[in-house]
């Protein structure tokens, strides 16, 4: 069995340890108050400072992004963090944007991160629609990830990236086995788009842990910047009317503060 602490410092950001391995995901370290454009007239303000700073993190051996192009998943601080990580990986686009050897990924496609006297990590990239159909144009590409080694109890790590629920998204569990899940939640909408969705809500969440069914679900992505739109309490109202094998799994986590779980 493998124990992994994560720390979730906020937002989509979390930090992932285990066997040596020190992993970051969509790194946001930006103080509070800034606003960011995300393009077509949609903006948000980041409304909460990170649980960690940039430079109390210590060395990180990879860089797990699911995108580079929204500034809540790659703010400045975040970005200038990048170059002192051991490898980034993130979507193709994003690979060729960045440079500096990123490795991009294209849904389903794999990498492996390789360190002397730790376990080898298989990383699979997962698929995301970051918006309604045929909103990729606009939003731009984006993945999840499920991260494998040898000696996982309940089966992958899966950092499920920005996305609505959809029938890629829903792949994830007929391909893979989950133990661990980074469900990114928050329900975003913006004003100009009215009723449109580019991230799950509760409600989705329940539908799409019917098909994954993985051990444990941590929600991340769901506090921090005005657009996420349903709070911690408005989903926690949701998953109570849920099926109680659903509601045994969501384990939340108190920002800033490393917590051991299975995978």
């Amino acid at each position: 069995m493998t124990t992994v602490r994560v720390t979730h410092i906020g937002g989509p950001t979390a930090l992932v340890e285990f066997a040596g391995w020190r992993l970051l995901t969509d790194p946001t370290f930006d103080p509070a108050g800034r606003r960011y454009a995300f393009g077509w007239g949609t903006s948000s303000r980041k409304l909460a400072d990170p649980a960690v700073a940039a430079d109390a993190l210590g060395p990180i051996d990879a860089v797990l992004l699911t995108h580079d192009h929204h500034g809540d998943n790659l703010d400045g601080a975040g970005r200038e963090l990048l170059s002192s990580a051991g490898v980034v990986v993130t979507t193709v686009p994003g690979a060729r944007r960045l440079g500096g050897g990123a490795r991009g990924l294209a849904p389903w496609a794999t990498t492996t991160l390789a360190g002397e006297g730790r376990p080898t990590i298989e990383v699979t990239a997962t698929p995301c629609r970051h918006g309604p159909p045929l909103s990729r144009p606009i939003v731009g590409d984006v993945v999840g990830f499920a991260l494998r080694w040898p000696g996982q109890a309940h089966g992958a790590l899966w950092i499920s990236g920005d996305t609505v629920l959809f029938g890629g998204v829903r792949q994830v569990g007929s391909r893979l086995p989950v133990g661990l899940a980074l469900l990114h939640l928050g329900g975003v909408r913006f004003p100009i788009t009215g009723p449109l969705r580019y991230s799950m809500t509760a409600r989705d969440a329940v539908k799409l842990l019917d098909d994954v069914r993985p051990h444990t679900v941590v929600p991340v992505h769901y506090e921090g910047w005005k657009h996420f739109q349903e709070p911690r309490v408005a989903m926690e109202r949701e998953f109570a009317s849920a099926p109680a094998d659903v509601r045994q799994r969501i384990r939340w986590l108190p920002i800033g503060t490393p917590t051991d779980l299975e995978t």
